[in-house]
C-alpha cells in the first residue's frame, strides 16, 4: 500500500477536517519530559511522526499509548527516565532533536545521536547547541552523539540558569528547544530573534497549563521567568495549516467547493493572499474556511519567496508550484530559507509541467493541462503536492514511496475522495 494512484474526477465538493499539526503535537510530545505524572493531548493525527516520536520517548521509559477516543494521546512521564533516545529512531526524524532541551532542563545531562554520526559542522543542531550553552549547558561529541551536560548550579543541584539567548535565525525547532528548557530554568531567559510559528504559541501556551510563565510566545521576543517545577494537563492540539493549505490548494486546482472546518485564516495570511491573487475565493464561513473556485475563470500566476512566519512558509511552496503549473503565465518562485528543496520539481516535469529551475528559483509556465505519470514522493510536502497533481493530470498518476506523505498526513486519500476525488491507496 506505499502508492497512491490519482486520476481527474471534475471539481471538489464538501467539507473536511485537517486535524491536529504535526509541527505542534511533536514537541507538546517532548514538553511531556517537563513533568512527572499523565498529560493528554487531544486532536492528535494519526500519523507516522507522531508514533516515532512515541518510540523516541518510550525508549527513554515514557508510557506513551492512544486514550478513549482516537485523537487523544496520553503520555505518561516517570520519575526518572533515561536521557539517551537511540540513534535508530531520532535517525527517523530530525525533529526529535528537541528532546534536548527538555532533559537539559530537568535531568541535568543527555546523549542525544546526530543524524549521519558527524560532528555538529553545519548543521541545524548547531543553534540548538549554542542557544542552550548560554544557559549553563556543556557540550561534546563523541561516536556520533551529542553529549550534554549541565554545569551551572543552583544550591549544589546541576540546573539550567535563564540569560539573553538570540538565534541567528529564527528558527522553529531551535525557539522550541530553549523554550522548554527555560521553562525550568533558574532566573529569566529571553528569546531574541525567536520563531512566531502558531505552533510555538501553542507549546507556550501547553507549557503555561503546566505552571510555566511565559510571555511573548507569537512574537520576535519571547520572556520565560524559569519555574521550579511543572505539573501535567491536559491540551488540544491546534490545527495543521499546512495540511489545511493542501485542501485548499486542491480546491483551486480541480474548482468546486470546499470547507475546512478546523482551518485558521489568522495561520495561514499569505498563503490566502497569494491564493485569492491566483483566483481562488477563500471566506470565512460559520461551517470554517472555505475554497471555491470557477473552473470557467482560469488562473492566474503570481510570484512566491519563502520566508519565515508570518511570511510564505517553505512548506507550502511544492502545492503553490503544483497550483502555478496550469495557472495562465509565468510564476517565480524563490526558496529563501533551505537549498535544495526542488527535487520534486523533475516529478512535475515527468507530468509535463513546464518547469525550469536555477539555484534558488524555479520559473514556472503554466500549461493547459498536465499529464498522467508514475512518479516518486520525495518527502511529506513534495509527495502531497504530486497528489493533488493528479487530480489535474489526463489519464492515471502513480505516486510510488507514500510513506512519506503519511509523516504528515491522515489519511490524505480518504479525505480527498470524501470531497470527489479519485484517489486510492495500492
Amino acid at each position: 500500500m506505499d502508492r497512491f494512484v490519482v486520476s481527474p474526477a471534475g471539481p471538489l465538493s464538501g467539507t473536511v477536517r485537517a486535524g491536529g499539526a504535526k509541527n505542534s503535537v511533536l514537541k507538546l510530545m517532548a514538553a511531556c519530559l517537563l513533568a512527572e505524572g499523565r498529560h493528554v493531548l487531544t486532536n492528535v493525527p494519526r500519523i507516522a511522526d507522531v508514533e516515532i516520536m512515541g518510540e523516541v520517548l518510550g525508549a527513554m521509559g515514557v508510557d506513551v499509548r492512544r486514550g478513549r477516543t482516537p485523537d487523544e494521546l496520553v503520555v505518561t512521564t516517570p520519575a526518572e527516565v533515561t536521557p539517551e533516545p537511540p540513534y535508530d529512531l531520532v535517525e527517523k526524524m530530525r525533529a526529535s532533536v528537541v528532546v534536548l532541551g527538555p532533559l537539559l532542563a530537568r535531568h541535568g545531562w543527555a546523549t542525544v545521536p546526530m543524524p549521519g554520526g558527524d560532528d555538529f559542522g553545519p548543521r541545524p543542531i548547531e543553534m540548538h547547541v549554542h542557544a542552550l550553552e548560554t544557559m549553563g549547558a556543556v557540550f561534546a561529541s563523541s561516536h556520533g552523539n551529542v553529549e550534554a551536560r549541565v554545569e551551572s548550579t543552583v544550591g549544589g543541584v546541576p540546573r539550567l540558569v535563564g540569560n539573553r539567548v538570540v538565534l541567528e535565525y529564527p528558527s522553529h525547532t531551535g525557539t522550541d528547544n530553549v523554550l522548554m528548557a527555560a521553562a525550568l530554568a533558574k532566573g529569566t531567559t529571553v528569546i531574541e530573534n525567536a520563531a512566531r510559528e502558531p505552533e510555538v504559541s501553542d507549546l507556550a501556551d501547553f507549557l503555561n497549563a503546566m505552571g510555566a510563565r511565559i510571555t511573548g510566545a507569537g512574537t520576535s521576543r519571547i520572556e520565560v521567568e524559569g519555574v521550579d517545577a511543572l505539573h501535567p494537563t491536559t491540551h488540544a492540539v491546534i490545527p495543521d495549516r499546512l495540511v489545511v493549505a493542501t485542501f485548499l490548494v486542491a480546491a483551486g486546482l480541480a474548482g468546486g467547493d470546499v470547507v475546512v472546518e478546523d482551518g485558521r485564516p489568522d495561520h495561514m495570511d499569505m498563503l490566502i493572499r497569494k491564493l485569492a491573487a491566483m483566483g481562488v475565493e477563500i471566506t470565512m464561513d460559520p461551517d470554517g474556511l472555505r475554497a471555491r473556485r470557477d473552473l470557467s475563470f482560469p488562473l492566474h500566476s503570481v510570484d512566491v519567496a519563502t520566508l519565515p512566519y508570518p511570511g510564505f512558509a517553505t512548506d507550502y511552496k511544492p502545492l503553490m508550484v503544483t497550483l502555478l503549473t496550469v495557472a495562465d503565465g509565468v510564476g517565480i518562485v524563490t526558496e529563501n530559507l533551505f537549498f535544495g528543496r526542488f527535487r520534486y520539481v523533475e516529478e512535475l516535469r515527468r507530468m509535463g509541467a513546464d518547469i525550469r529551475t536555477e539555484g534558488h528559483h524555479a520559473v514556472v509556465r503554466g500549461v493547459e493541462r498536465l499529464s498522467g505519470a508514475p512518479v516518486r514522493a520525495f518527502d511529506v510536502r513534495a509527495g502531497a503536492a504530486l497528489v493533488l497533481a493528479g487530480l489535474v493530470a489526463d489519464g492515471e498518476t502513480v505516486i510510488t514511496d507514500a510513506h512519506h506523505v503519511d509523516r504528515g498526513y491522515e489519511n490524505l486519500d480518504g479525505k480527498l475522495a470524501s470531497l470527489g476525488a479519485h484517489v486510492v491507496r495500492a
